[in-house]
């Protein structure tokens, strides 16, 4: 396995651990998928995310967005904290940050960057089925902007 898979492989791990521990204290574990669009690369892709809560209001938020670039390869890694702002009416917005982890390839050519994110997004929290709409800016040797909307699922006992 190269590094940077063994890498992915241990997120998953780590996070797939803390997803158990949250979801038997706060029941609110949720996996979705997005479609995205990086507005530097000028390309769309599609990802996974995961929201595990750790706190009230406080989640951990893996995701990933693989872009269709033309040729090689442009892959999207972060490990955020998503914090749903408390409104007196309802939690359907959140902001975040997180860290960044961008891996492109072109022919003999790889280019990796890590980064910070600062987001915000707003999410439908009504049922098991959740639409969101996300604006992220990343900072990784340079400045970057992707949105995202996608289907959150809520997983139950």
């Amino acid at each position: 396995m190269k590094p940077r898979a063994s890498t992915l492989v241990a997120a998953i791990t780590l996070a797939s651990a803390f997803a158990a521990t949250a979801q038997a204290q706060t029941n609110k574990l949720h996996f979705g998928g997005r479609v995205s669009y990086h507005f530097d690369a000028e390309e769309a892709g599609v990802g996974l995310q995961l929201g595990i809560p750790i706190a009230r209001h406080l989640e951990f938020y893996p995701s990933l967005d693989n872009f269709f670039v033309n040729s090689g390869s442009f892959l999207s890694m972060n490990a955020d904290l998503k914090f749903r702002v408390p409104l007196e009416t309802s939690n359907w917005l959140y902001i975040g940050t997180g860290v960044n982890l961008a891996r492109s390839s072109y022919g003999n050519n790889h280019n990796t960057r890590t980064g910070l994110n600062l987001f915000a997004g707003a999410e439908s929290l009504k049922g098991r089925v959740h639409p969101f709409g996300e604006l992220r800016f990343t900072s990784n040797n340079g400045n970057s902007a992707q949105a995202a909307v996608g289907l959150n699922f809520t997983m139950h006992d």
